[in-house]
């Protein structure tokens, strides 16, 4: 049975943003970024409500038609080098400043939050135009479902009936492993946060017949 999936509104937002703070508050980016429990339960919904609006407005949020789960969209032009920070993972994509902003916005006080939008910036492909999945988030009590992979897949047979590649920085081993399942790999050597986890950025060519059965 398919996994009915829609493209989220502007009515959208607060169940986008709750699904993601749930989803990313064991993430271990999250958990550099925010390093407190206590903080990151205050200081997180903020982030992934900054995070919601950028792709609101400049991607595009596909969610499955019970809410259980989302994935955020950039479509990144060739020669584009303000990516931003990433996603399957965190960040802005509004240029230079972008980190700066959202750092403001969220956390003045917390370098980390503009240090991972810069970071990712660093390492973002460029020279190609390319679907970018920012982040990619389930329900906790509906992970292992297949509602990521139906997510992914989705963007996935588009790309390859267009010839389009596609980009993420994965945020944790378990994930790496679903996107190495679904044609990515390696782009690069893994992004070390400073004193904390790694970011595996993560490259997929188009498949010119579609996926194998």
């Amino acid at each position: 049975m398919g996994v009915a999936i829609r493209t989220a509104g502007a009515g959208d937002r607060e169940l986008i943003v709750r699904l993601l703070d749930e989803a990313f508050q064991d993430d271990p980016v999250s958990g550099w970024v925010f390093p407190g429990a206590e903080e990151r339960r205050a200081k997180h919904p903020g982030l992934m409500a900054a995070f919601t609006d950028i792709v609101l407005a400049a991607g595009r949020i596909d969610v499955t038609e019970d809410g259980s789960a989302c994935a955020l969209w950039l479509s990144m032009p060739a020669g584009d080098g303000h990516e931003g920070q990433g996603a399957e993972g965190h960040g802005d994509v509004s240029g230079d400043e972008g980190p700066a902003q959202v750092r403001e916005a969220v956390d003045p006080d917390n370098e980390r939050i503009e240090a991972i939008g810069r970071l990712t910036a660093a390492i973002h492909p460029t020279g190609r135009a390319h679907e970018y999945l920012w982040m990619i988030g389930v329900a906790p009590g509906r992970q292992g479902e297949g509602l990521g992979t139906a997510l992914i897949e989705a963007v996935l047979d588009r790309c390859d009936r267009e010839g389009l590649p596609a980009y993420l920085e994965a945020s944790s081993a378990r994930s790496r492993v679903l996107y190495e399942r679904l044609g990515f790999a390696p782009a690069g050597p893994a992004l070390d946060l400073p004193d904390g986890p790694a970011m595996w950025p993560m490259w997929r060519e188009p498949r010119s017949h579609g996926r194998p059965a």
